[in-house]
Formats: structure tokens, C-alpha cells, sequence
């Protein structure tokens, strides 16, 4: 059965499939098909676009979707802490974070130097590389604008890159582990996201400090919840654009 509430509402609003494809970034023929075949449903947070554009809830158009009060409240659960800064982030819990992996161990950051520092950690990435737990970093490509921007942001200019090359030849010794990637990245980010199988610590990026004075929050994956879910994939396409490399020289050549 085609979806009748989800036309009447474009119709309702004034508004044409076309003009709604515009509005998402997708095809007309999407908008259509999301009408015409039943179980043809947008992703998630197309759903979230569309409700939003139409005024109604997602449970209306969908109605065996949750309402948004119901997302709200189970998302509420992902929350294990909030740290007013990193800086006050027990030292301990990273590594010890980072020793649970089982499946996933991301670092997706511009330089995350402090952690290249810590003994401990660099430690474990050797422990869970033997374990075949792939582990993936992505750090900021040194020469991208991005990087050049967040330095500026942070009020430590040229430094941000230099400290992403200190970061690089500190993991030296990682380069060659079985499961260990490294790959650079020229995205715009707005939280350093550390993962661990299905917890994270997110470090937001404020303008004007630096993220050791930023917030950290703690998220653990809860069935239902999608706050994990948004950075986890935010993870994904940072990973898919980034430029491997399979040492700290590969970086220093291309500097040349």
C-alpha cells in the first residue's frame, strides 16, 4: 500500500516531490519510490529531514517508527558521563577503555598527540593487535586547510600541524602491526572520537580552546538510542575519504 500520509502532507504543505528532493539532497525518483513502495524507507536521519520539513512527526509518516519522545528518552540511557574537560578525564580510562576491544579500536582526531604519549596505551595497541582486533587511527592531514583552520581556532597556529608529525613518529613503532592502519584526513571535525566496540568518548572542538579544555562525553551503544550511532558513523566516512599511509615518512616525503 503506497504511502498516503506521507503524500497528503507534501500536498498539505504546498510542496512538490521535486522541491522536496532539492530540499534533502536526493532524487526526485527517491522521494517517489518512498511513497509509491512500501517498504521503501528512508535512512534514519532522511526520516527526521522529512518530518521535519513536512512539520509532523516521524511516527506519523511512519507509523511503525518511534516518536521522537521515545528516541529522546532512550537516548538519555547512551549517556555514561559527561566531563566538563578533558583535563579532568581520569588518565586511567582511556587505556583501560581501549583494552575492552573486541571489535572495533578507532582514534579519529587531528593530532591526539597526548594519547601518542601515553605508555600505557601504546601498550595496549600492541596487546589487542596481537588479540586481531583491528585497530584504525585517523589524524589530521598536516597541510590541509582543516588542520590550518583548527590550529587557528585553538590559538596555536602552524602547531596543530607539527604536533599531528610529533604525534605520527611517536606511533612509529605501531606501523607494520597486524590490524594497525593509519590514514590522514582533511575533514572539518567538531569532536575528536575515541571507540571502543560500542563506547566512545567524544572531545568537542570549541572555538577559542583547545580540547584538552573542552568537553568529553561518554556514550555506550543502548538498542534504540542513536546518539552512539551519529558519531559512529560520522567515523565511517572520515575513514572512507582518508589517505592511508604506512608510515611516518610517507608523511614527511609528501612534506618535501
Amino acid at each position: 500500500m503506497p504511502n498516503e500520509r506521507l503524500r497528503g502532507m507534501i500536498l498539505e504543505r504546498g510542496l512538490s516531490l521535486e522541491g522536496m528532493a532539492t530540499s534533502l539532497g536526493v532524487a526526485a525518483k527517491t522521494v517517489e519510490r518512498w511513497i509509491t513502495e512500501p517498504d521503501r524507507k528512508p535512512y534514519r536521519r532522511f526520516q527526521y529531514q522529512v518530518a521535519s520539513l513536512l512539520q509532523c512527526e516521524v511516527s506519523y509518516l511512519w507509523p511503525d517508527e518511534r516518536t521522537s519522545t521515545e528516541v529522546t528518552e532512550t537516548s538519555h540511557a547512551e549517556l555514561v558521563k559527561l566531563y566538563p574537560h578533558r583535563s579532568v578525564v581520569p588518565n586511567s580510562l582511556w587505556p583501560r577503555l581501549y583494552s575492552r576491544a573486541r571489535r572495533r579500536f578507532d582514534v579519529l582526531a587531528y593530532s591526539g598527540f597526548w594519547l601518542s604519549e601515553d605508555a600505557a596505551f601504546l601498550r595496549v595497541v600492541k596487546e589487542k593487535s596481537a588479540d586481531g582486533v583491528p585497530i584504525r587511527f585517523m589524524l589530521g592531514e598536516p597541510n590541509s586547510m582543516a588542520v590550518t583552520v583548527r590550529g587557528s581556532d585553538e590559538g596555536i597556529g602552524p602547531a596543530m600541524g607539527a604536533k599531528i608529525r610529533n604525534a605520527l613518529m611517536n606511533y612509529g613503532k605501531l606501523f607494520g602491526l597486524p590490524g594497525v592502519e593509519f590514514r590522514l584526513h582533511s575533514t572539518t571535525l567538531y569532536n575528536s572520537i575515541y571507540r571502543v566496540d560500542d563506547e566512545l568518548l567524544a572531545n568537542s572542538h570549541v572555538f577559542g580552546v583547545g580540547a584538552y579544555l573542552a568537553p568529553v562525553t561518554h556514550l555506550q551503544r543502548i538498542p534504540g538510542g542513536e546518539l552512539f550511532d551519529t558519531y559512529a558513523e560520522s567515523i565511517e566516512r572520515v575513514w572512507e575519504q582518508g589517505r592511508q599511509i604506512s608510515s611516518p615518512t610517507d608523511l614527511l616525503e609528501s612534506d618535501i
